[in-house]
């Protein structure tokens, strides 16, 4: 999840490797889009998102940006993305208990403590486990697990999660795949749904999304993200329901909430339970 798009091999370096600093349209910075940094304090987010958090490796594009802005765009929100992804971990090493999974818990609660709300969990990660029958056999029981654990540490036991199933990788020894993608598939937890990225682009190295697929990886984690677990009313601009002449106040509403603003105004804007939608003017 951390992201490696568009990172490359330094070919005058022996086993260094380099961001291309190329940022697909989908993963632009918006004023609206936020994350919260190492340091625990709020920024605009920007590529790679995870530059200070998985920081004993080369970081570049992941689904994190693309999936804020569809949400952005879609919803009309501030988004706040809290980075804790450290890339090639295994299951286990997010256990209760374990400094990356304490980090993560410790994380989340901070990033609310002035105000906001948990929204929900992406998760995709399993490339470690493939290798060994065992790790595959249990990885089934330690994501439920590791669910079961993060909602009741953060208090939110309805927490929804989108899980990306891990892609085919067909070099290395990633021999158990498919088993792993079996057992994502077989997690059966409420408010848990599944995004297969099988069939993306991968890089030359056989195992890491391509910058383009790890935008597109994020569009389809917030489609989604939207399709169950957002309210309809949020993701549906107000309707003009009525203007009343002579007056300058304009009736406006979505499907479940309803509001008044003034079309002469030079915000022109109107405000339904903290979504702001904008208005044509009337003249």
């Amino acid at each position: 999840m951390a992201g490696r798009g568009g990172v490359c091999k330094d070919h005058h370096h022996h086993n260094h490797q380099y961001w291309d600093k190329v940022v697909p349209p989908e993963c632009q910075p918006h004023q609206d889009i936020f994350r919260f940094s190492a340091k625990l304090h709020w920024e605009q987010a920007h590529e790679p998102l995870h530059a200070d958090i998985d920081s004993k490796k080369v970081c570049g594009v992941g689904p994190g940006m693309s999936f804020a802005n569809m949400v952005r765009q879609k919803m009309r929100v501030l988004v706040g993305l809290v980075p804790c992804a450290v890339g090639g971990t295994s299951i286990t090493q997010w256990g209760r208990g374990e400094v990356l999974y304490e980090n993560m818990v410790k994380r989340a609660k901070v990033s609310v403590e002035d105000g906001g709300e948990i929204k929900g969990l992406l998760w995709y990660q399993g490339e470690s486990d493939t290798s060994d029958i065992h790790d595959a056999e249990v990885y089934q029981g330690n994501m439920e697990k590791l669910i079961e654990n993060v909602r009741e540490d953060l208090g939110l036991p309805s927490l929804p999660i989108v899980m990306a199933m891990q892609v085919a990788i067909i070099s290395g020894d990633g021999k158990y795949v498919e088993k792993v993608r079996e057992a994502q598939l077989r997690i059966n937890l409420p408010n848990v749904v599944c995004v297969d990225a099988k069939g993306l682009d991968l890089k030359d190295d056989h195992l890491h999304l391509t910058t383009e697929a790890q935008a597109k990886l994020g569009y389809m984690l917030a489609e989604v993200y939207l399709k169950n677990f957002a309210p309809s009313w949020k993701r549906c601009p107000p309707t003009l329901r009525k203007r009343r002449k002579n007056l300058k106040d304009v009736e406006v509403s979505t499907n479940s909430r309803s509001g008044v603003v003034n079309p002469y105004s030079p915000t022109n804007q109107v405000n339904v339970n903290c979504f702001k939608w904008t208005l044509p003017q009337f003249r």
